[in-house]
């Protein structure tokens, strides 16, 4: 089957998704009125500098003040500027590579409240944190990400050919500047000296541009904003694997082709501009898709299934049998199950996009042979996930500790928002601790009160129950306290709420 990318555009939003071999493997939604930030460049002012954290907090022009750990800090602006006008930068403290430890001194003699600095969104503000931030910048562009503080050259690993990582590794370096850094990506596998070169020659000059903005523009000021989705899911999805990229709207598609015709003029043929008369999403099945990863249950093809808690912290899944009940043994039919939950868990975990914490908590199994068949089959789906992942052995109790890195929201947060009824607890008090914590209430206000009545405003359902099954409780209370008690059914209140007052 082929591998499509499919867009839909609309006045308000823009959908993308990634279908290979028939299988959605990633979804990307934007809001024109919640435009992502990651991978936008600004000119920050330090807030607020946190020695006991050896972090500082950054304004940066949105809501909420931008996160800046000490070892994404790197404020020797006088160097950036020497990269573009000189032809060596010689700085001790631009790190060999990102993974390393580096040496640098405490946040608080490298920053001071009221500092410009040159800094990057690294991670979108998700819920009540803001962005995450770095002074390292990465500029990506078709083939080459160029990181000005980065003495380091990087050829993706998706790219085998060691013949051909040694071409464009010595191409790169006869172009880059000492002391600064470029990532080859996975696009660059084939392409031309030209295109290699073209694309060297757009990062430096666009890296020339922010460091003139910088100079020119005062803190807090956007001084590079990330291509929007469109745009960005050919640049960065668009390979030689993709067969077709399917537009739904006239505007999008001509901005798209004319992208494409720019930077990727060999694609320029898989550019469609879809005309059906369905929606573009149903056409594919992708909407259908969307909506099963909203659900909290997920059901498999053999009747297990899985269920998908998400907390602040982390986000737990089980594994259930459902009603799979096997062919022979009780550990065949768990190995089963636990084998099929893996490919299900890999997927649902891409098309939710989660980040963070996972933990997985598989049937258990007592054979140390099945627990590491499932462990090698998980390692093997995420294989081919985009997004880093971090795996832990499985437990003797079935339980797999696992990351994902996150970066942007997940479905569910860009998607959905708390429950207005139960808060996003996901659950209510029952009627009778209501109806009970009304009678404990109309106690208290009998011995405070000398009226001869009390009324009670409460809840449809929780009124009903109070004249129903607990009427014998509210005729003996009348009795103790020697006081009439009228309830009154009110449907605008919460299910939770009532009153109780004198007459």
């Amino acid at each position: 089957m082929s591998n499509i990318l499919v867009m839909n555009t609309t006045s308000h939003e823009t959908r993308v998704a990634l279908v290979e071999n028939g299988v959605i493997s990633e979804f990307f939604l934007e809001r024109n009125c919640e435009r992502g930030t990651a991978g936008n460049i600004y000119k920050g002012r330090v807030l607020r500098v946190l020695p006991g954290m050896q972090a500082a907090f950054v304004d940066i022009g949105q809501e909420k003040a931008a996160f800046l750990y000490v070892y994404d800090v790197y404020n020797k602006h006088e160097a950036y500027m020497q990269e573009v006008d000189a032809d060596a930068v010689d700085d001790p403290e631009i790190p060999q590579s990102r993974g390393q430890n580096r040496p640098i001194g405490p946040i608080e003699e490298r920053l001071h409240q009221g500092q410009e600095i040159l800094v990057q969104v690294a991670k979108e503000a998700i819920g009540t944190k803001g962005a995450r931030i770095t002074s390292h910048i990465s500029l990506p562009g078709r083939f080459l990400v160029h990181m000005p503080t980065f003495d380091h050259i990087g050829v993706s690993s998706r790219i085998s050919s060691e013949a051909e990582r040694t071409r464009l590794r010595d191409l790169v370096n006869e172009r880059r500047q000492a002391g600064t850094g470029m990532i080859v990506r996975t696009a660059s596998d084939g392409a031309t000296e030209q295109q290699i070169d073209e694309d060297f020659k757009y990062l430096t000059n666009l890296w020339r541009d922010i460091l003139a903005d910088f100079e020119a523009k005062k803190a807090p000021a956007l001084l590079y904003e990330e291509l929007d989705l469109p745009l960005r899911a050919v640049r960065d999805l668009m390979t030689d694997g993709i067969d077709e990229v399917i537009v739904d709207n006239d505007a999008q598609f001509a901005r798209v082709s004319a992208f494409v015709r720019k930077f990727l003029p060999d694609h320029i043929d898989c550019v469609k501009h879809y005309r059906g008369l369905d929606p573009i999403f149903d056409a594919y099945g992708i909407e259908i898709e969307v909506s099963r990863a909203l659900a909290r249950k997920v059901w498999l093809r053999s009747g297990g299934y899985l269920v998908i808690d998400t907390a602040e912290a982390l986000t737990a899944i089980d594994v259930n049998t459902g009603k799979f009940v096997g062919q022979h043994s009780l550990e065949d039919t768990i190995l089963q199950i636990n084998l099929e939950a893996v490919r299900e868990i890999a997927y649902q975990l891409k098309i939710r996009n989660i980040g963070g914490i996972v933990i997985i908590d598989f049937i258990d199994m007592e054979r140390v042979s099945n627990r590491e068949k499932v462990y090698a089959a998980l390692e093997e789906q995420l294989s081919h996930d985009r997004a880093k992942t971090n795996i832990l052995k499985i437990s003797e109790f079935g339980l797999v500790e696992m990351t994902r890195k996150r970066i942007r929201e997940s479905l569910i947060q860009s998607i959905c928002e708390p429950c207005f009824y139960c808060e996003g607890k996901g659950y209510i008090r029952s009627r009778q601790s209501i109806a009970y914590e009304i009678l404990r209430e109309l106690q208290r206000q009998a011995a405070l009160g000398k009226s001869r009545k009390l009324t009670v405003l409460a809840h449809p359902d929780v009124a009903q129950l109070l004249f129903d099954e607990e009427r014998a409780a509210i005729e003996q209370l009348e009795a103790m306290i020697h006081r009439t008690i009228e309830i009154h059914a009110n449907p605008q209140l919460h299910h939770e709420q009532y009153e109780v007052y004198d007459d």
